[in-house]
């Protein structure tokens, strides 16, 4: 019988004992899948989708790493991302870790596939570290001074546990994606792998499994935004499959989380969109001709912050011309110098607005 003040060895292995596509499920995939879908075509009428993956994925790594309780403000994660992380303060750093380890994931997906080995390489740039699987045991989630869960402890009891889980992940059946990725990141996170870092772990596997399965080209479901507000129900939600083995309630509030997240992501595609042609408009308009160019305008869309050397890197202008065509954005308001350090970077301000929303 399940007892929470000792280790969950014999954690149920996947697939569940269960009914896992119950008609409510099946329905609400059915709408979860469909404006993932929608998300998917509208990411790609995007010129550069490096704009949208950089504020997406900031923003979800800031708010990823907040549900551990690792705060920074989004314009110093921005200012950190653009300028000099050694500079950054260790929370900073932290959190543009979670961005990189997503990064590399997704770059690695062809070669690496989701495995025990790119969990503990997630981890290991998350936490700047070589940890490796929990060999020592003790580690226990408490609430209110009050042991609720503890994990399977024993490397061999866990490398065990996660091998069923890669198995599941890759066997082809017939579960809905979004149903089976529901099950795998309560697995993951009952497992409890690492000694740290293993909701951030658990929510990059997500992102990398949505496009592993091509049904995001891109990882850019915010997930992390509804996890945060509704953090009581998410730990709620997990414990009750563990303590009763509520997996329709689970998986149900996990597929609305996609729905709502994808929802939001396509209307904050649609604001940097509208924002972008306006700029574009207003740039060519008020800019000299030796200035302007579309080339220039996306590349402010990229991230908040731009700084000469990006121009240079994109072949826009050398370094003093670059300079020169950021002084005169400046002039017609579309941005705003800071210095940082010995740079100036420059805030384009009504992006920042719309990502702020």
């Amino acid at each position: 019988m399940y007892n929470p003040e000792k280790p969950y060895n014999n954690l149920p292995l996947l697939p569940p004992k269960t009914e896992v596509e119950t008609k409510k499920i099946l329905k609400q995939a059915i709408a979860s899948n469909k404006i993932l879908a929608e998300l998917k075509g509208r990411a790609d009428e995007i010129p550069n989708q490096s704009m949208l993956v950089n504020a997406i994925t900031l923003q979800e790594a800031k708010d990823s790493s907040e549900i551990e309780n690792i705060v920074t403000t989004q314009d110093t994660l921005y200012k950190a991302f653009s300028s000099n992380i050694s500079s950054a303060d260790a929370q900073t750093k932290e959190v543009l870790r979670y961005r990189q380890a997503l990064w590399e994931g997704y770059n690695d997906l062809d070669n690496r596939p989701l495995s025990t080995n790119s969990f503990i390489k997630i981890v290991q740039t998350i936490k700047e570290n070589n940890s490796g699987i929990r060999n020592a045991p003790g580690t226990t989630i408490t609430s209110n001074d009050k042991t609720i869960y503890t994990p399977p402890e024993g490397e061999d009891v866990i490398r065990n546990l996660l091998k069923n889980l890669e198995d599941f992940i890759h066997t082809e059946d017939d579960i809905d994606p979004l149903v089976k990725l529901a099950i795998m990141h309560y697995q993951f996170e009952a497992i409890h792998p690492f000694f740290d870092g293993n909701g951030r772990t658990g929510r990059v596997i997500n992102m990398l499994y949505i496009v592993d399965k091509e049904l995001l080209d891109t990882p850019i479901l915010y997930l992390s935004k509804y996890i945060i507000e509704n953090k009581n129900d998410y730990y709620t939600n997990l414990r009750k499959v563990t303590e009763q083995s509520s997996w329709e309630t689970w998986i149900l509030f996990m597929l609305k989380g996609i729905e709502e997240t994808a929802q939001y992501t396509l209307d904050k595609i649609n604001s940097i969109n509208e924002l972008m042609q306006e700029t574009v408009r207003f740039a060519k308009d008020k800019l000299p001709t030796r200035v302007y160019s579309k080339e220039l305008i996306e590349l402010l869309f990229e991230q908040p912050y731009c700084k000469v050397k990006y121009l240079v890197e994109e072949g826009i202008a050398k370094r003093q011309t670059a300079a020169e065509y950021l002084n005169e954005l400046e002039k017609i308001g579309i941005l705003t110098s800071q210095k940082v350090g010995v740079e100036n970077l420059y805030l384009n301000v009504k992006l920042v607005e719309v990502l702020k929303k």
